[in-house]
């Protein structure tokens, strides 16, 4: 009888949790259906964009929910990182792949591989050991050297939501790539580098060990790169869109999509990098397999990925927002006002002067380097919006933070409540102010009279640079390879862009889909 009751009341607890559990998936659902209400009615707004408006409504409703439960809690769902990896940034990652005009993107590669790798892991070395150095200045103590490094990776990651949404592709073609290019670049940079600390022994931590964490990084960018294009995109959608005799918009959409998160779970599963692998099948899916499906099918996958995106990115910033105002962390936390304060403004100072060490020094790099063009430079002003762009901190650096220091999103070390809450702060901070004055400063730093300065695209020789000619005399022939290779040092991303290109129109296409 004793255990008749047992089990009926164990069945009654367990009702009541799966129907609270419903009763909260349906109020979230309600206020993300709102935000996008509001979005859509605040979409000519230049000051306001989407993520504004959801961490604004996350907060308002985080203020109801916590006088509702007279102070006990302000959020619907508990975050789960796990939940953002596997589910939520997938969809975003691969729409941002699936989306990018490849042609700017690949042209402007080297600077978007400058800024978004090597920028990252300086940008990571001067927030680490500002953090390592300042934090302990002010009194606050308690991190370990693991944890220290981590907040390097953390506040590296962009955010460039709202930038993009201010510059216009038509008008600023290179600006916009090299945005969008680094901030896509940035976020999986700054993934991939964040699992390599995971994996160091910081008990011996030597010389050798920066050594240790750039070759991990380096294996796993490039192979979860390869896997991303080669895996998925040669194999499955060759074999299955380009040989299927009838076409199916329903069967071909579902296909893709299923390839692309096959390709996120395998990297995941081979200890690579999911976010880079998923965003380098989204380039290649849309560059091969887009050609191998009807109209119907691509324009219904192209508003289905974008669509998934837009939901991820939304529901993260309303969880933010939310979670600002919960309790149980604030309430955890033990640090003085005065102690809080200085973290936060700590991390900002980093932020800026880590976003700044980088952009200025590498756009000269990349000025000598890519073109000997006037017009093709990136000028002060383009500098000044690009390091702009990637002050803000978002969805990214939320995720990598509660995976640090919490477990399943919740903690009772004084010292982690008091980061996720300054990590939190800083990308309230970031997004709302950063991101309300991003319009006022981009018509002041770039004028609507100076965004019609498109870059010159290369010239027509550019496509047809062949070291030797075998017609000519070899006198000839050793003339035409110094100057081609004199045009392959001066101008490297273009000439390797055209090669590439003329492989690609010769061998790729061909077999796997696409215009020749």
């Amino acid at each position: 009888m004793a255990i008749d009751l047992f089990y009926l009341a164990r069945s009654f607890l367990d009702n009541a949790a799966d129907h609270n559990h419903v009763v909260s998936i349906s109020v979230f659902v309600a206020v993300l259906c709102l935000c996008f209400i509001v979005g859509h009615l605040l979409e000519e707004n230049r000051w306001i964009n989407e993520s504004i408006t959801a961490i604004v409504i996350g907060c308002i409703t985080g203020t109801v929910l916590l006088f509702a439960s007279n102070g006990k809690h302000s959020r619907i769902l508990r975050f789960d990182e796990e939940f953002f990896f596997i589910y939520l940034l997938p969809p975003i990652i691969f729409n941002a792949g699936f989306q990018v005009k490849k042609k700017q993107f690949f042209q402007n590669f080297l600077t978007i591989m400058l800024f978004g790798v090597v920028g990252v892991f300086i940008s990571f070395s001067i927030i680490a050991f500002g953090s390592w150095k300042l934090f302990k200045k002010i009194g606050f103590h308690g991190l370990h050297t693991r944890d220290y490094l981590a907040i390097g990776a953390i506040f590296s990651s962009t955010d460039t939501v709202c930038i993009l949404q201010v510059l216009h592709q038509d008008e600023t073609p290179r600006l916009y790539s090299l945005v969008f290019g680094e901030g896509v670049v940035n976020d999986a940079t700054s993934v991939v580098l964040f699992n390599a600390i995971q994996n160091i022994d910081v008990t011996k931590l030597e010389g050798s060990t920066v050594l240790h964490v750039f070759r991990d990084f380096l294996y796993l960018f490039f192979t979860s790169t390869v896997l991303g294009i080669a895996e998925v995109r040669m194999c499955l959608t060759f074999i299955i869109t380009k040989l299927f005799n009838r076409h199916s918009t329903d069967r071909e959409i579902a296909l893709m999509a299923l390839m692309a998160y096959l390709s996120y779970t395998m990297a995941e599963l081979f200890h690579l990098s999911g976010i880079l692998t998923v965003f380098f099948c989204g380039i290649a899916m849309s560059h091969y397999a887009w050609h191998n499906v009807t109209e119907n099918s691509r324009i219904t996958a192209r508003h289905i990925f974008a669509t998934l995106s837009f939901i991820a990115e939304a529901f993260i910033f309303l969880y933010v927002g939310m979670d600002a105002l919960d309790t149980e962390k604030w309430k955890a936390m033990k640090a003085s006002f005065k102690t809080c304060l200085g973290i936060y403004s700590i991390l900002v100072f980093l932020i800026l002067l880590g976003r700044a060490a980088f952009v200025f020094p590498l756009s000269v790099l990349s000025n000598y380097i890519s073109s000997r063009s006037e017009t093709a430079l990136i000028t002060f002003r383009h500098q000044v919006i690009i390091w702009w762009a990637g002050l803000m901190r978002g969805a990214v650096s939320v995720a990598l933070a509660f995976n640090q220091f919490t477990y399943s999103g919740v903690t009772w070390d004084p010292v982690y409540a008091t980061m996720i809450t300054s990590t939190i702060v800083v990308v309230l901070f970031s997004t709302l102010v950063f991101g309300t004055l991003t319009n006022p400063l981009v018509n002041f730093v770039l004028p609507h009279h100076l965004r019609n300065r498109n870059n010159p695209q290369p010239k027509a020789d550019d496509a047809t640079l062949p070291l030797v000619i075998p017609e000519e005399p070899t006198t000839s022939r050793l003339l035409q390879a110094k100057r081609s290779l004199t045009m392959l040092l001066e101008r490297p991303v273009h000439t390797i862009h055209a090669y590439w290109r003329k492989f690609d129109d010769k061998y790729m296409r061909p077999v796997f889909g696409g215009p020749t």
